[in-house]
């Protein structure tokens, strides 16, 4: 590392640290902390939103993916961009999950079932949620490791201490101050910093790369692969283990459909829109970012596989190969390679650029996650047991107190567990524990009326039961039949067959959806568009697409034209699989076809990318703080579903700079 790559590190950190110090003034409440006060824009939520794409757990599991299948999984995962399109479009469960104005995913639920399935759902989403972020910092820490070329072990006091742990505690303690000090509110302010700055730094990145590994070097190596392991031809690659067609599939309806903000390492997120079109919209260009980074950590793939198996630069891969060769564990020696690489690759000045956007990426990244569990161990366990008034300092106490609990589990756990799987299927594998019952609650709680609360707790426990069976298979025998993936494939759809067939059984009247969505005589008046707008005439393409009359013409352009983009790249897709079972693609053309697909034009549409949404995030960063500084705030607005009909009835609000002086009325 040079002094031009340490201050390519600091420097950004220290304007972030600055945002966030001027940010956290604006924290003074509960509906703060856990929503940002619901005024956030659609660029502020995409920009801090995609942040967690650059962590090292992101980008080590994806480089795993691309290092074991190259782009054939690529190929097979355009055929889930028009679903994935189509669903942040149309809003579905995110617009409806807006309208409920819940806090988090399990006040939902007891909004819709009972209060003793909220505090279930709650304390199951917490377990599931931290064991899941148990390895992100421990990866984070050992990427540093690796990608700083420190020894693996630190003598401490006599003591031989594993050095990942002295950059876990030290990430770990940014994210905390960073969340700790402002909620949502720092974290959204912060992390659309970060993402303007990221947005800009992997663009000179990789630019600056291209010249160094040129695609001729790339096509060479990507094209010496033996018989139905191919790393370009999708249809000569049905040999590869785990990340294949049916692993994408099966991601596709897990993740994408059926699992729609399930999963809750982001929940406050989908709250924080001023309105419930720009939380749609948020999700929608969250979605387009989030293709740019993959498209990005897929470009670093090349680069490293290049430099590691080319002959031209067999010397220069051979410190590296002789580092990772002395880690004994296969799974710490997979997830080293990627860093290890680039530290031996990039020149100076690109080092210190990736090593900042990694950074910012851990530890906003590690800080929505501290933000998420802690709040739903307080929010929907410890909340609902209470039935007296808690004070809002005691409140925000709480929520403190309760992301230095989760730092400090996660700290243990990555100190002692001992990691066998791929990063993504460990996280697809947890995240089961939880979505596996979860998506049936939330898709037929927002939409089906007759889905009862017998039939979300039976739908749940079989989600639940059947993907922790599965985990403890995988521990106690490597060998197991299914990978994580599976195991949650199944889990799913026995969840949607149980909660489906119960509810039926046990109906016996159905629920209020106009009440529980706020609309008709339910209708909250500080809300701009609380009812759900009709769509577009019958047959058109906007209905098809999901664009409604609250679209203005300038997000039905933006809308049609993100779609229609991404619906190119499906029919390419269509047509050369077609194409294939009449007259097969010789290899020299894939090459072709992944040089324009992967780098020339992902890298043209960067550029675009890049200046549009900077400018985006920074004029929602500006008009956020006005927005903030002027807002007045419902003092009953705490997550609390049974003080909810009061807060509506009483609606009493009162202005920023009288808070600290007003005395809290009594929630009973």
């Amino acid at each position: 590392m040079t002094p031009l790559d340490w201050l390519a590190i600091f420097l950004p950190v220290a304007v972030v640290l600055t945002v966030v110090i001027y940010a956290r003034r604006f924290m003074t409440s509960v509906a703060d902390f856990m929503t940002g006060g619901r005024a956030a824009g659609r660029y502020l939520i995409s920009m801090s939103r995609s942040e967690m794409g650059w962590g090292a757990i992101m980008v080590v599991g994806l480089f795993q993916v691309f290092y074991q299948s190259g782009f054939t999984t690529m190929w097979w995962q355009q055929f889930a961009v028009p679903a994935s399109v189509v669903v942040a479009m149309t809003g579905f469960v995110y617009y409806r999950y807006r309208q409920t104005r819940a806090m988090t995913l399990a006040q939902f639920f007891e909004l819709r079932y009972s209060r003793r399935f909220r505090i279930f759902t709650g304390a199951l989403g917490f377990f599931a949620g931290i064991m899941n972020f148990g390895i992100v910092p421990c990866v984070g820490a050992r990427f540093f490791v690796s990608f700083l070329q420190l020894p693996q072990e630190t003598l401490l006091l006599g003591v031989h201490v594993p050095t990942y742990l002295f950059f876990m505690a030290g990430f770990l303690t940014l994210s905390v101050g960073l969340t700790a000090s402002g909620g949502l509110v720092t974290l959204l302010a912060g992390g659309c910093v970060q993402g303007i700055f990221s947005q800009v730094a992997m663009l000179i990145v990789i630019i600056g790369l291209l010249p160094i590994y040129p695609w001729h070097d790339a096509r060479a190596v990507l094209l010496h692969q033996p018989t139905e392991h191919s790393l370009i031809n999708p249809f000569d690659s049905f040999a590869t283990a785990d990340f294949n067609l049916w692993w994408v599939l099966m991601s596709l309806f897990l993740n994408q459909v059926y699992g729609t903000m399930a999963w809750q390492n982001n929940h406050a997120y989908n709250a924080a829109g001023g309105t419930p079109h720009e939380a749609r919209m948020g999700n929608f260009l969250t979605s387009w970012i989030t293709s740019g980074q993959l498209a990005s950590i897929t470009l670093l793939g090349i680069f490293t596989f290049t430099f590691l198996h080319l002959p031209a630069h067999a010397d220069a891969a051979a410190p590296v190969r002789a580092a990772l060769g002395q880690l004994s564990d296969p799974t710490t020696r997979e997830q080293a390679r990627l860093p290890a690489t680039l530290a031996a690759m990039l020149p100076p000045g690109l080092k210190g650029l990736l090593g900042a956007v990694i950074l910012m990426g851990i530890i906003t990244g590690d800080g929505i996650h501290l933000h998420s569990w802690s709040s739903i161990f307080v929010q929907d366990v410890l909340m609902p047991l209470r039935t007296r008034f808690l004070p809002v300092r005691q409140h925000l106490a709480w929520l403190r107190l309760s992301v230095i609990g989760v730092a400090l589990f996660a700290f243990g756990f990555g100190a002692l567990f001992r990691q066998t799987e791929y990063v993504m299927m460990w996280l697809q594998v947890t995240t089961a524990i939880f979505l596996g019952g979860a998506g049936s609650a939330i898709i037929g709680g927002l939409y089906w009326s007759r889905g009862t609360t017998a039939g979300a707790w039976a739908g749940m426990l079989t989600g639940s039961l059947l993907s922790v069976g599965g985990i403890i298979a995988r521990l106690l025998d490597a060998q197991f039949a299914w990978n994580g993936m599976e195991i949650a494939f199944v889990a799913a759809l026995a969840a949607i067959l149980v909660y489906t067939s119960v509810s039926l059984a046990t109906c016996r009247q159905p629920h209020n959806m106009d009440q529980l969505l706020h609309r008709g005589a339910y209708k909250v008046e500080t809300e701009s568009d609380s009812e759900e707008p009709p769509l577009a005439r019958r047959f058109s393409a906007s209905r098809i697409i999901g664009i409604d009359n609250s679209f203005p013409r300038r997000d039905r352009w933006i809308a049609h034209s993100i779609f229609w983009w991404s619906a190119g790249w499906f029919l390419a897709v269509l047509a050369g699989t077609l194409l294939e079972f009449f007259r097969p693609i010789p290899e020299d053309a894939w090459a072709v076809y992944w040089h324009w697909a992967s780098i020339r034009i992902p890298l043209a549409v960067a550029c675009l990318t890049c200046v549009w949404f900077v400018r985006g995030g920074t004029r929602d960063l500006f008009a956020y703080f006005t927005h903030l500084r002027h807002k007045r705030v419902d003092i009953h607005d705490d997550g609390t579903v049974a003080h909810e009909s009061q807060a509506i009835a009483v609606k009493e609000i009162i202005p920023r700079g009288e808070r600290r002086s007003y005395k809290m009325p009594s929630k009973e």
